[in-house]
């Protein structure tokens, strides 16, 4: 008898009517706003998508086709604008990066730049995940943490397979698991530490700086010095728990560094299409890494994109369709006609995946849209009064467990005007109260539609749901716990933070 495949036809089918009848009862007995009946139906629909991806009671993919349903249904949205949430800037970077990711895999250079790895960091698969975390890491700081994952995960698919040539299967695809899940992880780690390395970022400095004028200005150093500790911090204990649950020193016998050195010097000189797709591939990756202003404190690095005729138009998304076209026009050697990239290699991209993030999009709208979002941050009210360490973990495991189904980019704008607002109500230093939210909108692990990077290491077909939720979970508890205890150890000092004086600019 199959174990593990009875627990998995239970899981379904419980989660198939429990989904269901958690959303009927919500809607039927919990009126979650009496002045505004989209709220409850749309909470409705994200206990039913909760329950059904969490159980995977039907393909997860399908999961994410309910709003095409359900939000015109119920009144929530127009079914056009709904299907216009599948398909953003966001899937085109996804698509971009894979197909880049599909022809180093065509041309065998992921073998080679793989084996450079394991020469670099050594055998060990704790330090090979800690050297691709760290790298991914520092990445996130100054590109989005989706690039930054598109950059990492074909090479550690590289490695994986690798790796696999000389471990048992269980070991393989627990190593697997703990080292795409850490490229996830350090994506959204990493964006924390700058000012421009996530979305949530850039919307506190914009909202704070709308919401109290004579305020003085959060300067891009004066963010590092909080947010690389918190950065570092989360990084380390990521790393830990993940070699914990997944990546055993004992389980992964990685074999004899001369081994791989040999292979590697075994190796053919590098064919001309392995080298045309390595030059494409450092030119996505530092395309995506100069498109916008980099500043460092008083020194700026302009932009490439400030060349085009409006700078603003261009996104990641379409750097990654821009250097994709190029693997589909530059000609191989290998036979006549032949392409860098041809359509049938093509097709093998994880479109499943690309549905998944366009019901995650389609959620996210659908919060916004009813006004979900806005009644849930209404809720921190009840915080009024409360010690300034509760207000500040409370604030931080709302955000950190709401941005597992919503966009965190779209909830810190709606969250943070109301935390300047409550902080000025409840005389409690607004800063005390938006950097811990804005810090963890990033901090969403459970999900694969929590952030892109979950969703892309979800795409490999290496991770499944339970194992990022089992881990995931872990990690948005301990998240909250470290956002606390820094704020408190060092946010303070560092944003001139009394928590029992109210600053001048914020009364004014």
């Amino acid at each position: 008898m199959n174990t593990n495949s009875d627990i998995a036809i239970t899981k379904e089918r419980l989660g198939l009517a429990l989904g269901p009848v958690l959303a009927l009862s919500l809607l039927a007995f919990a009126d979650l706003a009496p002045a505004n009946p989209l709220v409850s139906r749309t909470a409705a629909v994200a206990v039913l998508m909760a329950v059904w991806w969490v159980t995977e009671a039907i393909p997860i993919p399908a999961t994410a086709l309910l709003p095409v349903v359900l939000f015109p249904m119920l009144g929530i949205m127009e079914g056009k604008s709904v299907a216009g949430t599948y398909f953003n800037h966001v899937i085109l970077l996804f698509i971009g990066g894979f197909i880049m990711a599909l022809a180093m895999e065509k041309w065998h250079l992921h073998r080679r730049i793989a084996l450079r790895i394991i020469l670099l960091i050594g055998t060990g698969p704790r330090r090979i995940v800690l050297g691709f975390m760290t790298a991914t890491a520092f990445l996130s700081m100054w590109i989005s943490n989706t690039a930054a994952t598109m950059m990492m995960v074909p090479i550690a698919m590289a490695v994986i397979m690798k790796i696999r040539e000389s471990a048992d299967t269980t070991a393989g695809h627990r190593f697997a698991v703990g080292l795409l899940i850490g490229i996830a992880y350090s994506a959204s780690i990493g964006g924390l530490a700058t000012l421009i390395g996530t979305p949530p970022n850039l919307a506190f400095s914009k909202i704070f700086g709308t919401s109290f004028p004579a305020a003085p200005d959060i300067s891009f150093a004066g963010w590092m010095f909080f947010g690389v500790p918190c950065s570092l911090l989360l990084l380390i204990v990521a790393w830990v728990l993940l070699c914990f649950m997944f990546v055993s020193g004992k389980t992964v016998a990685t074999g004899d560094i001369t081994v791989f050195r040999d292979e590697y010097r075994r190796l053919k000189q590098m064919s001309y299409e392995e080298k045309a797709v390595l030059v494409l591939f450092v030119t996505l990756a530092l395309a995506w890494l100069f498109r916008q202003d980099i500043t460092l404190g008083g020194f700026a690095v302009p932009g490439w994109s400030r060349l085009m005729p409006v700078a603003e138009y261009i996104d990641d998304g379409t750097v990654a369709i821009a250097v994709a076209l190029l693997l589909f026009l530059i000609p191989a050697r290998t036979e006549k006609g032949a392409r860098l990239m041809d359509w049938q290699t093509a097709t093998r991209l994880h479109w499943g995946i690309v549905i998944l993030f366009g019901g995650g999009f389609a959620l996210a709208a659908g919060f916004k849209a009813s006004g979900l979002s806005l009644w849930i941050a209404e809720q921190l009210t009840v915080l009024s009064g409360a010690p300034s360490v509760l207000m500040v973990a409370s604030v931080s495991t709302l955000l950190t467990f709401l941005t597992e189904l919503t966009s965190n980019t779209a909830t810190t704008q709606i969250v943070l005007p109301l935390l300047a607002s409550m902080g000025t109500a409840i005389q409690v230093n607004p800063l005390l109260l938006m950097i811990p939210a804005t810090l963890s909108a990033s901090c969403a692990f459970m999900l694969p539609v929590a952030t892109p990077p979950n969703a892309i290491v979800f795409g490999t077909g290496e991770v499944r749901m339970g194992d990022m939720i089992r881990v995931g979970l872990i990690m948005n508890l301990l998240g909250v716990v470290i956002i606390t205890a820094l704020m408190f150890l060092i946010g303070l000092a560092v944003f001139g933070i009394d928590p029992s004086i109210m600053p001048d600019w914020a009364v004014n």
